[in-house]
């Protein structure tokens, strides 16, 4: 169920901590990347106002009005992100199976997106801070990488622990962290006041409209400021949006103009400041100190993305997008708080890659934009269609509400294409090869779910034979037969009666369902239905987000007229062993990557947290 909410205030200090790092760290590397010698743009007093006035109003468009004003307002029973959204868009726009398919799809691509995001983002930000020791003395270079490395591996290390702890500072660091951007770029404001000139509109036009063609290649950096924009709607469901809007119209947008207007201003005064704008905003003395605060905020930034990367990985399982994987809970009181080893040390491994193999922050920035511009877009198109159907909004305004927001993702997902070949191919393939495991996974198990329909003898006319034949032995206990589709024989049944002659007095046909919602109410958990003697079809349903706790489930059978003993449950499981064939179906390497999977799944008793005493598994050779 979901969790219990908290004070205003104490949701709002969370909120900095984790919703706001990403975005919190992108002033370390994004004035550099705009002036990046690549793109040609002069490093005039014009250009500076105009590039900072881009910054400044992409974040009021993007960030407040369509993340903060209409898209916080798409929740599914209070939940946002990717694949929330996605559940929402699809059940209210499928009309139609091929409607509902390509919605999924399309929020599937988004969904695996992400996990490029979730590389890129502690590569960059750990790199980026720790590169403020070039700034103390560019004899600290040789150092930067290392010392990156250790960080990262440091961070996911320990992620086994849980972030109970570490999550407690998080809020007031990201406070010190956005105090520190509004103080040092507000001295420097004050040195250069004509750098207010920024926050007229006009100039960021006109910045733009000098541009020509290359206004593309300009805004390839600019989208730098705007990473990080999608954990405001990914993480309401952790603070709901009134801590996430009040965090970030009162103290994160204005922390964050203020520094952007305060880098724009110190390369006004000081052209040669380019080198690390960021970092020389501060006096030397406090460059040690700056880096230290910098490497904490970028860790934080990190975190946030790593345990979204879990929490996406176990949605995706319940909606049946990955095979299962060992998910442990690292907090008695948080539910939300989980470890994914497998997740954990890919992750770990692809950053270590990342940041090796493009070996500094600059390098880094020409793969960081294109896969979150893409989930962005892919957010806006599934916006559209919450707002056309599940809101009922003529199509007029629900083309006015998300067609300009449309307009400028495309933009800038053209602008972040250019760099493709200087490393926006890294995320997209990553991004990629995710979205083709989770297609075969689905897809491999309808294959699997039509094999059982066809080849399986149908439950109601076999067991109706079963009831009334005197000559079965029965035993005194309660049988539990768990299946994908009970309209069929198990296969566990089908053993009991031929190796061992034997059936139950109760025998519960159980499917376990997971809805495409993010919780499902205590009293929508449990459905019976009888239906000969000694035989009931149950279903226990789950939202994406719950804990799946079968035997929990089950003691809420006596509400419905079902009287069971708990410690007198055998669960008998099926679990099929898949053999890839040619000819119908998928691709002949897509079934082996989907029997490769299928073999390496977790354990369906641990995932449904059924008692090890009491589990029977039995395998069947399937062939698809």
């Amino acid at each position: 169920m979901q969790p219990p909410r908290q004070g205003l205030g104490v949701l709002t200090l969370s909120a900095l901590g984790v919703v706001y790092g990403d975005i919190g760290t992108s002033p370390l590397y994004t004035m550099k990347e705009v002036f990046n010698s690549a793109h040609s743009l002069a490093l005039d007093a014009a250009n500076i106002v105009g590039a900072v006035s881009t910054i400044l109003w992409a974040l009021m468009v993007v960030v407040t009005l369509k993340y903060v004003v209409l898209i916080l307002r798409a929740n599914n029973r209070g939940e946002g992100g990717i694949m929330a959204l996605t559940a929402l868009a699809a059940k209210a726009a499928g009309s139609t199976p091929r409607r509902h398919t390509i919605l999924l799809l399309v929020g599937v691509l988004g969904a695996a997106l992400f996990y490029g995001d979730a590389v890129i983002t502690p590569a960059i930000s750990v790199l980026s801070a720790v590169e403020g020791l070039e700034t103390i003395t560019p004899a600290l270079k040789p150092y930067v990488l290392p010392i990156s490395t250790a960080v990262i591996v440091g961070l996911f290390l320990g992620q086994r622990y849980g972030t109970a702890i570490v999550g407690k500072l998080f809020g007031p660091v990201v406070v010190l962290w956005f105090s520190v951007l509004a103080i040092t770029g507000l001295v420097q404001i004050i040195q250069n006041p004509a750098i207010l000139a920024a926050v007229n509109p006009l100039r960021a036009l006109e910045f733009m409209q000098a541009r020509g063609w290359h206004l593309f290649v300009v805004m390839g950096a600019i989208v730098l400021a705007l990473t990080g924009a999608e954990a405001l709607y990914a993480d309401m469901g952790h603070f709901g949006k009134k801590p996430i809007r009040l965090a970030w119209n009162t103290f994160v947008l204005p922390a964050l103009a203020l520094n952007y207007m305060g880098q724009g201003a110190l390369l006004m005064s000081d052209p040669s400041s380019l080198g690390n704008p960021f970092f020389n905003l501060f006096p030397t003395s406090w460059l040690i100190p700056a880096v230290v605060l910098a490497t904490l905020a970028s860790v934080i930034a990190s975190q946030a993305t790593i345990s979204g990367a879990y929490s996406l990985t176990k949605q995706a399982i319940q909606l049946g997008l990955l095979p299962r994987m060992r998910i442990f809970h690292t907090s008695e009181n948080e539910v939300g708080q989980i470890y994914v080893p497998f997740v954990n040390w890919a992750v770990m491994v692809a950053v270590l890659l990342a940041m090796v193999g493009f070996g500094s922050s600059s390098a880094l920035a020409s793969a960081y934009g294109i896969a979150v511009t893409v989930t962005m877009l892919i957010t806006t198109l599934l916006t559209f269609f919450v707002v056309r159907h599940a809101w009922g909004y003529p199509l007029p305004l629900a083309l006015a509400a998300t067609g300009a927001f449309l307009l400028i993702d495309a933009v800038l997902v053209v602008s972040c294409a250019l760099k493709f070949w200087q490393g926006g191919w890294f995320p997209i393939v990553l991004g990629g090869v995710i979205f083709v495991v989770m297609a075969t996974w689905r897809r491999g198990r309808e294959l699997l779910m039509e094999h059982i329909q066809r080849d399986d003898p149908e439950l109601l006319p076999f067991i109706t034979t079963l009831a009334v034949d005197e000559n079965v032995r029965r035993t005194p206990r309660t049988a539990v037969y768990a299946v994908a589709n009970p309209d069929t024989v198990p296969q566990a049944l089908m053993h009991n009666l031929k190796h061992y002659q034997v059936l139950h007095e109760q025998n519960l046909i159980l499917t376990v369902r997971f809805q495409e919602v993010p919780w499902v109410p205590q009293e929508e958990r449990l459905h019976v239905e009888p239906l000969v003697d000694g035989f009931w079809k149950v279903q226990v349903n789950f939202g994406f987000k719950d804990e799946p706790d079968v035997p929990r489930a089950l003691r809420l059978c006596a509400k419905e007229g079902l009287l069971i003993d708990e410690f007198q449950l055998s669960y008998f499981l099926s679990r099929e062993i898949v053999i890839p064939t040619r000819g119908a179906g998928m691709a002949h390497w897509r079934e082996a990557l989907f029997a490769t999977m299928a073999r390496n799944a977790g354990s369906i008793g641990d995932f449904l947290r059924l008692p090890h005493n009491g589990v029977v598994e039995l395998g069947t050779r399937v062939q698809i």
